[in-house]
């Protein structure tokens, strides 16, 4: 969770939250390492979704 960050969308603070996922390459549906990692944010007040690409200034900086 992103605590002092405001949402791009709604405005509302401390309402962001972090996901990495990992993509993994796989051999007969058994992980075998990671490929690469995607990064984003969900605001859990108004939903949006926000990419790596997306992230403000304030955004990278709290992670």
């Amino acid at each position: 969770m992103l605590k002092r960050v405001a949402c791009p969308h709604c405005n509302q603070t401390g309402t962001m939250t972090v996901v990495s996922q990992p993509n993994y390459a796989h051999l007969f549906w058994i992980p075998i390492f990671t490929i690469k990692t995607e990064q984003f944010a969900e605001c859990s007040h108004c939903k949006r979704v926000f990419y790596k690409e997306e992230f403000t200034k304030e955004m990278e900086q709290a992670m």
